[in-house]
Order: structure tokens, then C-alpha cells, then sequence
């Protein structure tokens, strides 16, 4: 177990500031609890970005996501945290966060956080 603060990710240094460019990040296996009945809720969870000065290094990035496992969080207060989270490390140009939960009692649950503008 991480003992990394909870919003804790690492950044690098933007290698073509002067360019807009797309990064991508896509993770099938994000988890959280419901916050009310404590079963697992799993989501896919896609991530793009325009870098502006700073990138998300994808190790920390990683470990941030672990650190939900055991926390009950709705899916729209979570997706709105991640994008806060990354906005706040790294001041993008644009950010898009992009949470698909999966079925639960036949309910899927799709919620999309964005910064800036693509």
C-alpha cells in the first residue's frame, strides 16, 4: 500500500511545449466502493490531455489511481476529483476525463469531466 498522499502524481517536463499534441491514457481496471452499500464499483477510466508546461508521469499516475480501492466515492464526485487532481499538477491546455462504470443492478454509468478548451 502506497503511503503517497491521496492526490499525490508526478509530473516531467513537457518535451514540445511549442506544439499541441494529444496524450491518451486508458486504464480498464480502475476500482472504488459505493459509498452507500460498499461493494466494489469498476470502471474504465480514459484520460486526454493537452500538455502545456508538465506531463503525467504514468507510474505515480498508477499508484493515484490505487490509492481509490478502498475509498466509497460516487462516480460523478471521483471523475470530477481525477480531473481536478491532474489539472491542479499540471495546468493543461485541455483535459478530458472520461469515466465508463460498469454494469451494476443492469445501471451503467458514463460521467465526462473536462478543463480548457480542445
Amino acid at each position: 500500500m502506497s503511503t503517497l498522499p491521496q492526490n499525490y502524481i508526478d509530473t516531467f517536463e513537457n518535451p514540445n511545449p511549442e506544439r499541441n499534441y494529444e496524450i491518451i491514457i486508458d486504464t480498464p481496471e480502475f476500482t472504488c466502493l459505493c459509498p452507500l452499500t460498499s461493494q466494489p464499483d469498476f470502471a474504465e477510466i480514459s484520460i486526454s490531455y493537452i500538455p502545456d508546461k508538465l506531463c503525467v508521469e504514468l507510474k505515480s499516475l498508477k499508484m493515484y489511481f490505487w490509492s481509490f480501492r478502498d475509498r466509497g466515492v460516487f462516480h460523478e464526485a471521483v471523475t470530477n476529483e481525477i480531473c481536478d487532481h491532474i489539472v491542479d499538477k499540471i495546468q493543461p491546455r485541455y483535459l478530458e476525463v472520461k469515466a465508463k462504470f460498469l454494469v451494476r443492478g443492469g445501471l451503467t454509468t458514463t460521467v465526462v469531466a473536462t478543463h480548457g478548451k480542445k
